[in-house]
């Protein structure tokens, strides 16, 4: 069992009798996957991955159970399973992205927050309250040596926060009295895996006279309160509707920089000016385009169920997409419209909907249902951090099994002149194609390179200087754009001997949420291996299957994220 229950488990006594137990089972896994991770004072495992003894070991659940999980969970595709390793996969972001999607507040300020961030060279939040914790729903970091650790989603105790005053002067006496027994029970901070445990408690008074001076001034201090040299300063952004605080904006330093008596006398004013824009916006927000709805879900679970059989637990899999039903313009739901969006039937949607509320992950009012910030915790912090050739690794190597043949990731770096190799993966053969990640090579005379020159506007892109490589590079500029026209229209680039003689590739794009073509993955092989006609008739289908297996994940993890390419 692990040595401490997460504050975001359940605080009641047990779960209801119509809890789903295999959901409540899944929603742990998840959990306990999202902590396997070393945050800012995490101690934990590496990128959301733990091996099955070990989930075994966090849940207290047996074996077999973990393993039914676990096949369910992959069959989703929210975890991966690779031999006895378990590890967190993109597409689970679509569980957080949804929560995101229906509180409006990332879509409508983050490019406030972005511009803040670049105008101070400061790291700039968005945070809003989690009962009496913080949780961050947007960060817009400054990359230096001494960088930020804070993921969005992660919790912090409101006491240790700049944003934490601001939540708490709008507190009832209960939640009040919640915190009280939090900090009773926890006086360590040991249930926060993303800050360090405290050194030395500091009293509540010292808290309660922070919320009152925040009540009084309208912003918020942390001076060195989650570790030393860390300072921020927090202003509410408020709802127009109620008057009540939507969000937290802060900019974040460290005291080389600023202290915080300078955050508060130099980027205090900027800080609220922009958080005027902010609350501008709020106020003249079109009214919401509402999300397509999910399709099919039922009948997929079904699906599975019958090809799996007793490994594809499929309570499991209909509760997990209850919360897919909300999203922009979907932020409360009755249990007809959840049950409407799923396929689910009434009673189904309802017990999972039961079981979502005893976890905190969703509350209700007089019929509605709202998903909380606590959805978040649902692998949302360590797949925040995922990059491109994180997410396209697990997929070329699928690629590299099914076609026996190495395969890649590329970017156009050198102003267009020369791709990077980003990601790899190989097969076992005698002879292979080694080229290792961060390998720079002309553009012209590869076939990545082709498939990014394509989607370059003709007048940017850099074609004249072409070096022959091998007897067969192609170095005629005029020619070259002839040849980058046909990749555009047919979709793929093949390279015959073109950088190196007896070796042939073939590659497609990848395209993020836009349309842009940000990468290329390719298949390598020997000449002698593969005719050109086999290349297209074999592996281009293989290749765009795995780009659009890529781009899924790309566009899922990239709907609130910057995901970087490299």
């Amino acid at each position: 069992m692990p040595a401490h229950t997460p504050h975001d488990a359940p605080q009641q006594a047990g779960p209801p009798a119509e809890a789903v137990t295999p959901l409540l089972r899944g929603i742990a896994v998840l959990r306990r996957l999202t902590e396997a991770t070393t945050g800012t004072g995490g101690t934990h495992g590496t990128d959301g991955t733990l091996s099955l003894s070990a989930l075994q070991r966090a849940t207290g659940l047996p074996r077999s159970t973990v393993d039914r999980i676990t096949s369910t969970l992959a069959r989703t595709g929210y975890v991966r399973v690779d031999g006895r390793d378990v590890a967190l996969a993109p597409r689970l972001m679509e569980l957080g992205n949804a929560y995101l999607a229906a509180l409006r507040l990332p879509a409508l300020l983050s490019a406030r927050a972005d511009a803040l961030a670049d105008e101070l060279d400061e790291s700039v939040s968005l945070a809003v309250a989690d009962r009496d914790g913080i949780r961050f729903i947007h960060q817009a970091t400054r990359r230096r040596a001494l960088s930020l650790g804070f993921r969005i989603g992660d919790l912090l105790p409101a006491e240790r926060t700049a944003p934490g005053p601001l939540f708490a002067a709008e507190w009832t006496p209960r939640e009040w009295q919640g915190w009280r027994t939090r900090r009773a029970a926890d006086p360590r901070d040991r249930t926060f895996p993303a800050v360090p445990p405290r050194e030395h408690p500091a009293p509540d008074e010292d808290f309660e006279r922070r919320t009152e001076a925040a009540a009084r001034t309208g912003w918020s201090l942390d001076d060195q309160l989650i570790e030393p040299g860390l300072v921020a300063v927090s202003v509410p952004v408020r709802d127009p509707r109620t008057g009540r605080t939507a969000c937290a904006a802060s900019v974040v330093s460290h005291t080389s920089r600023h202290t915080a008596q300078d955050l508060r006398d130099t980027l205090l004013p900027r800080l609220r000016a922009a958080v005027t824009d902010m609350e501008q916006d709020l106020r003249t927000a079109p009214p919401p385009t509402p999300d397509p709805v999910p399709s099919g879900l039922a009948l997929w679970t079904g699906a599975s169920k019958q090809e799996l059989g007793r490994d594809f637990v499929e309570s499991l899999a209909r509760g997990l997409t209850v919360l897919t039903a909300f999203g922009e313009g979907r932020a409360e739901l009755t249990l007809t419209e959840v049950a409407k969006a799923t396929g689910l039937a009434r009673a189904t949607a309802r017990r999972a909907l039961i079981t979502y509320e005893h976890e905190g992950l969703v509350t209700s009012r007089e019929g509605r249902f709202t998903p909380t910030p606590r959805v978040l915790s649902l692998g949302f912090p360590p797949l925040s951090r995922i990059t491109l050739p994180r997410i396209a690794e697990p997929h070329l190597a699928a690629l590299a099994h099914r076609v026996h043949e190495s395969a890649s990731l590329a970017v156009l770096v050198d102003g267009g002149t020369k791709i990077q190799y980003t990601a790899r993966a190989t097969t076992p053969r005698v002879m292979s194609v080694d080229i290792t990640v961060g390998t720079r090579l002309p553009a012209h005379a590869t076939s990545l390179g082709r498939v990014l020159l394509a989607d370059v506007p003709e007048p940017d892109r850099t074609v004249t200087g072409l070096r022959p490589l091998t007897p067969y590079t192609l170095t005629d500029p005029a020619a070259l754009a002839r040849v980058l026209a046909g990749v555009r229209t047919e979709g793929y680039a093949l390279v015959d001997q073109e950088w190196e003689e007896g070796l042939r590739a073939i590659a497609v794009p990848v395209r993020d949420r836009t349309g842009r073509v940000v990468a290329a993955v390719n298949a390598a092989t020997h000449v002698a291996r593969r005719s050109v006609e086999e290349c297209v008739e074999h592996l281009l289908p293989a290749l765009r299957e795995t780009a659009a297996h890529i781009e899924s994940d790309l566009h899922t993890a990239a709907r609130f994220l910057r995901v970087p390419l490299t």
